[in-house]
């Protein structure tokens, strides 16, 4: 880990949402979102951020953009504790984070051409004049690959892959310090998925940005990241640099979800996953480690007892008692 202070940390912080109408004195049941991760981001890595549908990476990431308020715990950027800014506060810290929406054609206001987009948080920050504002949206498109004529057509007018670089460039207006990309490439073409992935990488380069990846596709974000960690269930069950995943990884969850990644061969067979069954309700998780009930090495102590997040080497974390 580097000496120098994380660029953002994430202390114990949970989510749980409510859920049910909770009339007649019936107690509403509650999602355990996210469940006490500390996590640290470092300035300039790509931190993969992994796991199944409903594993709670796109809360944990809204989380730390501060678009949630946690239940627990406590999010620091640069030392600072956010958790407790109010909404100025919030305003001046937007300039120094921002976000990748999965699907470019439900995050683009549609009665807004892609000049009006990329203008407005620079108007409404007071970075700009509608002058200066017109000049820096030139530049910005060209940036992510597109033309400063395209300033004055409308979201519908792009393709799929166009719209997600207006959407990379909206991001990169206020030139923030961390960018959290919720699945950015997850709505494309393949083909299309390739290009914007370096795009992000050359960004990255250019303008020394940190990003935070969330994926579910394990290949896609031992691609990108310099770190990856890996949730299940609310939970942070192993975190280690990308180069760990290439040999057998540590927790049983992460090696399931490394077998299950389809390979590009059409004669290689594919072998049998590894666990069983679904995953667990977040209104009830399992008791001791959530994994336990799909665990193909579970035994007693992982049903009884939760497993800590610790180190099994240098830079390499775990939850699992026998790993």
């Amino acid at each position: 880990m580097s000496q120098t202070p994380p660029l953002m940390a994430l202390e114990g912080l949970s989510k749980y949402f409510k859920v049910g109408a909770g009339f007649m004195g019936i107690e509403r049941q509650v999602v355990h979102a996210v469940d006490g991760v500390d996590l640290a981001v470092e300035p300039h890595e790509v931190l993969g951020l992994v796991g199944e549908s409903g594993c709670g990476k796109s809360t944990l990431g809204r989380l730390a953009l501060g678009l949630l308020k946690p239940t627990t715990g406590r999010v620091l950027f640069e030392g600072q504790d956010v958790t407790t800014l109010d909404r100025a506060g919030w305003k001046a810290l937007r300039r120094q984070m921002q976000v990748i929406f999965q699907d470019p054609a439900t995050s683009l206001n549609p009665r807004l051409n892609v000049g009006s987009i990329l203008a407005e948080p620079l108007l409404i920050h007071g970075l700009a004049t509608r002058r200066e504002a017109k000049e820096r949206v030139g530049e910005l498109l060209s940036e992510v690959g597109l033309r400063p004529e395209h300033a004055r057509r409308y979201p519908h007018q792009f393709s799929g892959g166009q719209r997600q670089r207006i959407g990379i460039a909206r991001a990169l207006a206020l030139r923030p310090k961390l960018v959290v990309a919720d699945e950015p490439v997850s709505a494309l073409d393949v083909s299309i998925q390739a290009q914007v992935l370096n795009l992000l990488m050359d960004l990255k380069q250019s303008f020394g940005l940190t990003y935070i990846f969330v994926a579910h596709d394990l290949s896609v974000v031992r691609h990108v990241s310099s770190r990856v960690a890996v949730m299940y269930l609310g939970k942070v069950v192993e975190v280690g640099p990308a180069a760990v995943f290439d040999n057998p990884p540590r927790h049983p969850y992460t090696e399931a979800l490394l077998l299950a990644a389809p390979v590009a061969n059409p004669h290689k067979v594919m072998s049998p996953p590894p666990v069983k069954g679904d995953v667990a309700s977040p209104v009830n998780p399992p008791s001791g480690c959530r994994f336990h009930p799909r665990c193909p090495e579970a035994q007693d102590i992982c049903s009884r007892e939760e497993p800590p997040l610790k180190e099994i080497e240098a830079n390499h974390r775990c939850a699992c008692h026998f790993r």
